[in-house]
């Protein structure tokens, strides 16, 4: 036994501690190893592994062993010795144990059992070194705190382990990602590789932050940053693009620069939308109730007001929410019950509410007092709501939609809160709108009892029934109810089937119905019973407007309007004179036509001219009502003979009078006709009339459209006027065209215009040009061409006699 482990055992150099150290009472309570002492004084190697206050462990590296040594038996100082040094030894053995112990320690040099690569490779740092920090004395295998380079080699990836004492230059502290050059290092012992002498070649880049541009001045601007929860100041000047294309929103990444002792960012890049990600949102939903809104929150510079209290497993939570957390900008109110999300915060891991959603039970739970109605107008951003119980219609915004993504519309049925409007007084305003389904709302109620009636009054038309309004001529029903005589208004909304709809005259059934909000009643659920199929009449076209006319009947002595949409057919072949059947109906305070269709010619009111009293002279002494509307008789009189004739005979004509249906004749004009008897009824009237005028020429002065004027003075400094459907065949005439045309005045108004015009001329040469003809004087200067004599033909005659032929070249 050596003399280290006689010093050992010696008491002068060594008492035991008045308590078992735990280490060593583990270490002799382990299983005793497989190795017997050595005796023979070979000395082994190994590393140490633990240090305690007075002893250690060493890692033998030719066995797998674990020897217990005391710092007595250390040769040198022993605070030189840290975890991992590699030392020396000799084997012995534990007097009273039995056990294998190392004695005669010594520091041996790391790199005497090292081979040296003769050439240097290049790799990259995976992993910092660090020092080495025991827990109690002992670390996790050989090489704690010991940094990683990696190599390629032969297309495989070597990861070697260096350590502190192994970089070259010992101030620099290499970091992942950094580019270094080394020498490798193979231990002869074991056979373990490690990176040796190492040298940087280039450093990690410094990493770029990310943020969102939140705020944008006349040449700098801010952004948020992504990595702590702050902004950071840039310059226009350091966006690497055009600085016009960077707007609000956008996510960039930058670097950081110190100027001015602060941060600012530097060599901006833009990045796709969505890179930047500031929070998590979670993907269940929580319900929970409003306990404070963000009106209700006095500090105005808190950007999370709002407070949102839920039930977890941990107990009860609150959670904040700001204006943009809520799925929409509807009204909340306290105590509402909702659902939302929670978002977490990378950066600081704040949580809030979000994407907040209003609870359909909400209602019900806060007895809110609902109202409903009918979208009837929607503006830019606003609209109006008609209430089932209210006569005034409620104001509302788009923003108090609670679906914020559904598309509102017109007569969409909704349910709403109203509320006094806090930017104008005195008027309320819906709030927190939700949609219905159809038919979820009745403005009425109608009673289950069933009435007939007889249909006094058709209601207005409408080609469309978004058209109706409340205030349109309704059409009006009598009936006996209660032994009383009674009218009930109806409109086209009430009919059962527009497409029997009921006419003037027919028996209908029906209901009655009242209005919710002003107890009005109306006939609803219209339906025709009996039709009036006495109602058929005849009659001739009297007047033809742009889009109306007037029917004459076959009594010639009244005159029904009527409407081009009336007509079975294309209203351009309707003409003056025309026979015509119909229906008539009541509409308005006067009788229409309904139901029009053309006839053939001589079906109504069939007459026979009377040829033995021969064409007479006379002269208009009332004209038609189509004339001057004044007067209350349709018909005009003609009178046989002058004004001395105190016994003249009279006769009355209508519009299929006239020879020239749209002549226009007045008071006192002469005229020539014939005298016809009605065979039903043998009534005599004037037929054939045509009036006795003196026609004048003048030429058109100006066309617009369907009227144009002449050149022709009635009045002083008025040109004539005229229509086209005065103008005879249909004929166009254009300005500069000659027509003639009989002058009338009108008996209402006084003015003059023109009527019966028929073309004469096409047009002639502009004014402009005749005048300057004029001015042309016979003396002026310049060639002239003047005929000597007429041009003759051979035999003597002006011209030539053979036709004229086109000229045919000879074949070549």
């Amino acid at each position: 036994m050596t003399s280290a482990v006689k010093k050992m055992n010696s008491p002068q150099s060594w008492k035991p501690p008045p308590q078992q150290d735990p280490a060593i009472l583990s270490y002799q309570r382990s299983p005793s190893s497989n190795l017997l002492p050595s005796t023979n004084g070979n000395r082994e190697t190994g590393f140490v592994e633990k240090l305690l206050h007075s002893y250690g462990f060493i890692q033998c590296c030719e066995r797998e062993a674990r020897l217990f040594f005391h710092f007595s038996e250390y040769s040198g100082d022993i605070n030189t010795v840290k975890i991992g040094d590699a030392v020396e030894f000799q084997l012995s053995s534990d007097r009273r144990t039995g056990r294998p112990i190392a004695c005669a320690v010594v520091k041996v040099d790391e790199t005497s059992y090292e081979v040296i690569s003769d050439d240097r490779f290049t790799g990259t740092v995976v992993q910092e070194a660090r020092v080495s920090k025991s827990k109690n004395g002992c670390v996790n295998g050989n090489i704690d705190g010991m940094g990683r380079v990696t190599y390629e080699h032969n297309g495989e990836c070597f990861f070697l382990p260096f350590g502190l004492d192994d970089v070259a230059d010992g101030s620099l502290n290499l970091k992942p990602g950094d580019k270094v050059s080394f020498f490798m290092a193979t231990d002869k012992r074991n056979g373990n590789i490690q990176a040796r002498k190492i040298e940087l070649v280039a450093p990690t880049p410094p990493p770029r932050c990310q943020g969102v541009v939140c705020s944008m001045k006349d040449s700098f601007g801010f952004i948020e940053r992504a990595d702590v929860v702050k902004e950071i100041f840039f310059h226009y000047s350091e966006y690497n693009d055009d600085i016009n294309d960077l707007v609000l929103g956008d996510d960039v990444e930058f670097d950081v620069q110190t100027r001015n002792n602060k941060e600012v960012a530097v060599n901006i890049k833009k990045l796709p939308v969505g890179t930047v990600i500031f929070e998590d949102i979670s993907i269940d939903k929580i319900q929970g109730k409003i306990i404070k809104t963000l009106k209700s929150n006095r500090r105005q510079s808190d950007p999370l007001g709002g407070r949102i209290s839920c039930q977890t497993a941990k107990g009860t939570a609150e959670y904040p929410y700001g204006d943009k957390d809520q799925s929409g900008e509807f009204t909340l109110q306290i105590g509402d019950l909702v659902e939302f999300q929670v978002a977490t915060d990378r950066r600081d891991k704040l949580q809030r509410a979000t994407k907040i959603q209003l609870c359909q039970e909400t209602f019900s739970q806060n007895s809110e007092k609902r109202e409903k109605g009918v979208v009837s107008n929607l503006k830019d951003g606003y609209g109006f709501i008609q209430c089932t119980d209210r006569e005034s219609k409620i104001f509302f915004h788009f923003s108090e939609l609670v679906d914020s993504k559904k598309e509102i519309r017109t007569q969409e049925e909704v349910e709403f809160t109203v509320v006094p409007d806090p930017s104008t007084p005195n008027r309320p305003m819906a709030i927190r709108i939700r949609s219905l389904p159809r038919g979820s709302i009745s403005f009425v109620n109608v009673r289950p009892e069933k009435y007939i009636g007889t249909v006094d009054k058709e209601p207005s038309s409408h080609k469309s029934p978004s058209k109706i309004k409340d205030n349109e001529p309704a059409g009006n029903i009598v009936f006996d109810y209660e032994g009383k005589i009674q009218n009930i208004p109806y409109y086209h909304k009430d009919i059962a089937d527009m497409r029997e709809a009921p006419k003037y005259g027919d028996k209908v059934e029906f209901s009655i119905g009242e209005v919710k909000r002003s107890n009005s009643r109306f006939a609803a659920a219209v339906r025709v019973v009996i039709r009036n199929i006495q109602g058929k009449c005849h009659g001739f076209i009297a007047t033809l407007k742009d889009n109306y006319g007037f029917i004459e009947n076959a009594d010639h002595d009244k005159e029904v309007f009527f409407h081009f949409s009336s007509f079975d057919g294309d209203v351009n072949d309707l003409d003056l004179g025309d026979e015509v059947e119909y229906t008539v109906t009541r509409k308005s305070a006067k009788l229409s036509a309904e139901n029009i269709r053309k006839v053939p010619k001589g079906t109504v009111a069939p007459e026979d001219i009377l040829y033995d009293k021969g064409v007479l002279q006379g002269k208009v002494i009332r004209p038609m009502r189509i004339v001057n509307p004044d007067q209350d008789e349709y018909s005009g009189l003609v009178q046989v003979g002058g004004d001395d004739d105190q016994d003249a005979e009279v006769y009355p004509y209508g519009i299929t009078s006239l020879t020239d249906k749209r002549d226009f004749l007045q008071r006192g004009d002469a005229v020539k006709f014939q005298i016809a008897a009605h065979r039903r009824t043998g009534l005599l009237r004037a037929v054939n009339i045509a009036a006795i005028r003196k026609f004048t020429r003048a030429r058109v002065d100006s066309v617009k459209g369907q009227f144009g004027f002449i050149n022709y003075e009635a009045e002083e400094g008025k040109k004539l006027f005229f229509h086209m459907t005065e103008v005879h065949d249909g004929i166009e005439v254009q300005t500069g065209d000659e027509v003639e045309f009989v002058v009338v005045q009108n008996q209402r108004n006084g003015k003059y215009s023109a009527c019966s015009l028929r073309k004469i001329t096409d047009r002639q040469r502009p004014e402009r040009l005749l005048s300057r003809m004029k001015s042309i004087k016979e003396d002026m200067t310049g060639p002239r061409v003047v005929a000597v004599r007429q041009p003759k033909g051979p035999d003597g005659t002006n011209g030539f006699k053979e036709p004229r032929k086109p000229w045919t070249p000879p074949q070549a």
